[in-house]
């Protein structure tokens, strides 16, 4: 191996072709996590002193990045935290499914009626920063202020600081902030797996529970994602069916689902989930958890090295 691959920072084997056994909860064939991202109120908008409103994950696509208030975007995230909020978590509390909350602090901290839901229903609330907003350029100083000043929000609003750590439009640096701040048993920036996996951080072991873009309602937004409910649905039961199949041939995984207020939330959407929560809890032999619990259960069964 040349001194140019020891140097390059990305792990291109990852657990290769015998990735471990997971022995999840019950000898279970696959572990299925759902996650809720809860972004509304927290994202662009010249209200919060934004240069542009917001263009991304609505139903208007594409959306035009205007330097004033955008009207029709943010009433469309209203709609999430307003009426889709308390849809899909309806689904799930009647069927007594676990679920983790990737709550953006500032959103969080607009509606206290959805903190008490979440409290009430014993939700995993992991954060997903400060803000819905790409730190790709933001000085390092300021993304440092970000964590800090969102994990004191969760954790006044929750009782607790956040376990969890996702940000989504993440800078190079928010892995390094993360772990520097502390206190994170997981972050889930990373699509690389299908288990979790340990990487080295500044000489710290930390841990990564890998996310979903794909499994993921935001793709009703994109050219090539999902016109209707019954595509959704099809989806994630193509996405179960082959990870469950490997699960009962020895190998078990992790599927994860991801899920917003002001997409699953829409009527038409949640038939489509309701429709694979049943198609889940059909199945024996599935572990259904939040995410803390999978890194919990990592951290224990397989220890870094």
């Amino acid at each position: 191996m040349s001194d140019f691959d020891l140097a390059y920072p990305r792990d291109m084997v990852g657990y290769g072709p015998n990735p471990p056994h997971p022995h999840w909860p019950d000898d279970a064939n696959l572990a299925v996590q759902f996650v809720l991202n809860y972004e509304e109120g927290a994202e662009n908008c010249v209200l919060d002193g934004d240069p542009a409103a917001e263009s991304l994950l609505s139903d208007v696509v594409p959306m035009d990045v205007y330097p004033n208030r955008n009207l029709p975007i943010e009433t469309m995230y209203e709609y999430g935290s307003r009426a889709g909020l308390w849809r899909v978590l309806r689904a799930f509390a009647t069927r007594d499914i676990p679920l983790t909350i990737f709550a953006v602090a500032r959103a969080l901290e607009r509606n206290p009626a959805a903190v008490h839901e979440l409290k009430r229903m014993n939700c995993e609330v992991a954060c997903h920063s400060l803000r819905w907003i790409s730190y790709q350029t933001v000085d390092p100083r300021v993304e440092r202020q970000h964590i800090d000043e969102a994990v004191q929000i969760i954790t006044r609003l929750i009782g607790e600081p956040p376990r969890g750590w996702f940000t989504g439009r993440v800078s190079p640096q928010t892995r390094e902030l993360v772990v520097e701040h502390g206190g994170f048993a997981y972050d889930a920036d990373s699509y690389a797996d299908d288990l979790p996996y340990w990487v080295k951080v500044n000489g710290q072991d930390h841990l990564v529970v890998p996310y979903t873009l794909e499994a993921n309602d935001m793709k009703f937004t994109s050219y090539a994602g999902f016109a209707t409910g019954e595509e959704f649905f099809s989806y994630l039961k193509d996405a179960f069916d082959v990870l469950y199949a490997e699960g009962v041939a020895g190998a078990p995984k992790m599927l994860s689902v991801g899920l917003h207020c002001r997409l699953s939330g829409r009527p038409a959407r949640t038939a489509a989930l309701q429709r694979f929560l049943d198609y889940v809890q059909s199945h024996d032999k599935v572990w259904m958890a939040q995410r803390i619990d999978i890194a919990n259960h990592w951290a224990k069964v397989h220890p870094p090295n």
